[in-house]
């Protein structure tokens, strides 16, 4: 299993960290450029450690950055094994930072963007003890619904994690549809699910996305509002 590794921002508050934020990026970019996230999470968020893990992978479709799985076939069949593949790494790296921090799953918050939002939904769902919140902004759900609710819902020991999509309808690259199958396949499993689509946006994250992370995360972790 390759290990992984990635930037880190300790909390704003200089403290113990109480709460763990994992920013996952997607295909073609690493760790640096989702780290830039943290910043400005952490205003909301001062108690939080943040990382972002570089993706196991050199991208196959450029010279430069990092791929969690493939996309040079992305037939469904092809895509469910790639996110699958790239789980176990993760939930290695997730569980290793939680001990690091002395942390439990209930301090973790799972961000991801386009393919890492794709890792975030699967590995999230699927963790023993379930984090606090995920939050894809721009992904997909990779497994069937009823794939989705027989390895989340029935093998589940606790309930499903809070998940946030946010998506624009104006993104050529993951389409928008992708999140509205999610969010439908996601109530239909029973997860606690919010959505937010967010006309003329394209592939990218906001601010309005943003602040709704950043409620979401309020919330998940029970930090009062400033």
């Amino acid at each position: 299993m390759v290990g992984l590794d990635g930037p880190r921002l300790p909390p704003r508050s200089g403290g113990q960290a109480r709460h763990l934020v994992v920013l996952l990026h997607g295909v073609g970019a690493d760790g640096s450029d989702l780290i830039g996230l943290a910043p400005v999470l952490s205003e909301a968020l001062p108690d939080a450690a943040f990382v972002a893990p570089d993706a196991p992978s050199p991208c196959d479709m450029a010279p430069f950055g990092r791929q969690w799985f493939s996309l040079q076939d992305r037939s469904p069949a092809r895509l469910a094994a790639g996110v699958r593949a790239a789980a176990p790494a993760l939930r290695a790296f997730v569980e290793g930072e939680l001990a690091r921090l002395s942390l439990p799953a209930s301090a973790l918050a799972l961000v991801g963007f386009s393919q890492g939002a794709m890792m975030a939904l699967h590995t999230g769902l699927r963790m023993a003890e379930p984090p606090a919140a995920i939050l894809a902004y721009s992904g997909a759900l990779l497994e069937s619904p009823e794939s989705l609710a027989a390895e989340v819902v029935a093998a589940a020991r606790k309930p499903p994690p809070p998940v946030l999509l946010v998506h624009g309808e104006a993104d050529g690259v993951v389409p928008v549809a992708a999140s509205r199958a999610a969010e439908a396949a996601l109530r239909g499993a029973g997860v606690p699910v919010e959505a937010l689509y967010i006309p003329g946006l394209d592939h990218t994250i906001d601010e309005t996305g943003l602040a709704a992370g950043v409620s979401t995360l309020r919330r998940a972790f029970g930090t009062p509002s400033a």
